[in-house]
């Protein structure tokens, strides 16, 4: 339990935080009430890339204008004024800044093709052994490394300079162009010694220094206020504080155990899984397995594997809509608890379930190929594909534990799962029968939770380094004082997000 009087913040006005999802975007507004946080869901928005021309990119002006609102509301939801503002996100992806500071262009998304050319030559400039011994970061085709490098092969200026997306939303706001830790790790371009960018990569692959934003650590304030939302009451004198900008990152720093001897399965649109290492482990085992070490709110490293995650499902629910066949989440997965066993299972990180499109002709084509019986893609069979979706997906976290305590060299002895998938009770069924681990679910809304225990934290010791134990306390208060997120009847109506 917390011990008394640690509810009692530096600062009782509200705090907002943003939390920018591949396929929904949320504003959620703590308020305090009898001392004590309430958090509620005041505005979702729903999100998810397009195709603009041969490009698949960010629909930039629209999540603004949704945030905008969500903002408008959180004003008016807190009288007492709103003491700060942070934002998390998902990571690779940025908007480069002309010369007025404005967009250039709708950014692209990490899923879009031009990077696997970019990634090739790279690989030949640079072995991938050196990249991963350098950064941590498992040279993934989507990282912004090679987003930039196809940015140059296509003539966009490599001079101008970019900021990822949460960054972004901080700096129209109001705050300077920064690049927060946590999400910065994720670019492919930090250097595990010195915790900044990395010169010779830099060097290795002609990226101007000026272009990039100055590395900051998570709770690190970076402005505040202006523009027209400052002319609001509640804005009048908010802060604008970088938390651990990479949603993971924040979704690690709002679980409130300790995580010593716990493996976590973030599950959303993507899966993480892993668990906290003190030190990056960069060792050919590691990389060759698919492991990537990503910077933690308060030190230390978020050591994970990314897995193909409930983007498949998702595929699938747009392609029946567009058949008119449309599917409610929390009703397939209830269909899909009642199949029979399935077919069979598919890896869900083949390349080909990667991409957007024709997701159920996808996964026939995996199961063929992996000597299973396919499914007709009819209306009535859709719990089956996604009973085949949810046991590929517990399969595969059982192989990617296997692999995380072999390469730790001792043994996890529970999981916790934390996201969208924590409301998932068939996966969480599978994932503790394929792994025959104690399994825990956490809050859904877990990055969100993280990202107001480091603005609470970051308060604390007035925007210095944050402490740990004043990051976790939070947290466990957070979760101490409610279940889950209120989402109230004003809030967009949508079904429930699959991130």
């Amino acid at each position: 339990m917390t011990e008394p009087g640690a509810y009692s913040p530096v600062d009782t006005r509200a705090r907002v935080a943003i939390d920018l999802g591949a396929e929904s975007c949320r504003v959620s507004l703590l308020r305090w009430r009898d001392e004590r946080p309430t958090v509620e869901l005041i505005h979702r928005i729903p999100n998810g890339p397009v195709h603009l021309g041969n490009a698949l990119r960010w629909p930039l002006d629209a999540i603004m204008a949704g945030l905008d609102d969500g903002l408008c509301k959180a004003a008016e939801g807190a009288p007492e004024g709103i003491a700060s503002i942070a934002v998390d996100g998902w990571a690779v992806d940025y908007v480069r800044l002309g010369n007025n500071g404005q967009p250039l262009q709708q950014p692209f998304c990490y899923r879009d093709e031009r990077t696997i050319a970019a990634k090739e030559a790279a690989d030949k400039l640079e072995g991938r052994q050196r990249m991963f011994s350098l950064t941590g970061a498992q040279p993934l085709r989507i990282n912004t490394i090679y987003q930039l490098l196809a940015d140059r092969a296509a003539g966009i200026d490599a001079n101008a300079p970019w900021v990822c997306l949460p960054e972004y939303v901080l700096h129209r706001l109001g705050g300077r162009r920064v690049a927060e830790y946590t999400n910065a790790t994720h670019t492919g371009l930090v250097d595990l010694e010195t915790g900044d960018w990395s010169a010779e990569l830099l060097q290795r692959f002609k990226i101007p220094e000026g272009a990039l934003p100055p590395i900051v650590p998570a709770g690190t304030v970076v402005g505040k206020v202006n523009g027209l939302l400052a002319g609001l009451d509640a804005f009048r004198d908010t802060e604008l504080i970088a938390p651990a900008c990479h949603d993971t990152a924040s979704a690690i720093a709002g679980i409130a155990t300790n995580l010593g001897d716990a493996a976590y399965i973030c599950s959303g649109t993507w899966s993480l899984v892993g668990t906290l290492t003190d030190a990056a482990i960069t060792t050919n085992d590691a990389m060759e397995a698919g492991f990537t070490n990503q910077g933690a709110a308060s030190g230390g490293f978020c050591f994970h594997i990314n897995v193909n995650g409930m983007w498949i499902l998702k595929q699938c629910m747009e392609s029946w809509g567009r058949d008119r066949r449309p599917c409610n989440l929390e009703t397939l997965i209830a269909q899909a608890a009642e199949c029979d066993v399935s077919p069979g299972v598919v890896p869900v990180d083949e390349a080909s379930l990667l991409l957007d499109g024709d997701m159920p002709a996808r996964l026939n084509e995996q199961l063929r190929l992996n000597g299973c019986d396919v499914v007709e893609d009819i209306a009535g069979n859709e719990p089956m594909f996604a009973r085949i979706i949810f046991e590929s997906m517990a399969a595969r976290y059982a192989s990617a534990l296997i692999s995380l305590q072999q390469i730790l060299g001792r043994r996890l002895n529970r999981i916790h799962i934390l996201g969208g998938g924590s409301r998932n009770r068939l996966l969480t069924r599978l994932t503790a029968e394929k792994t025959g681990l104690k399994v825990e679910t956490g809050n859904a809304e877990s990055s969100t939770r993280g990202n107001f225990a480091v603005q609470l934290a970051s308060d604390e010791v007035g925007g210095g380094p944050l402490k740990a134990e004043a990051m976790r306390r939070w947290a466990r208060i957070l979760y101490e004082t409610g279940d889950d997120q209120v989402e109230p009847a004003h809030a967009s109506q949508n079904q429930p997000a699959l991130n």
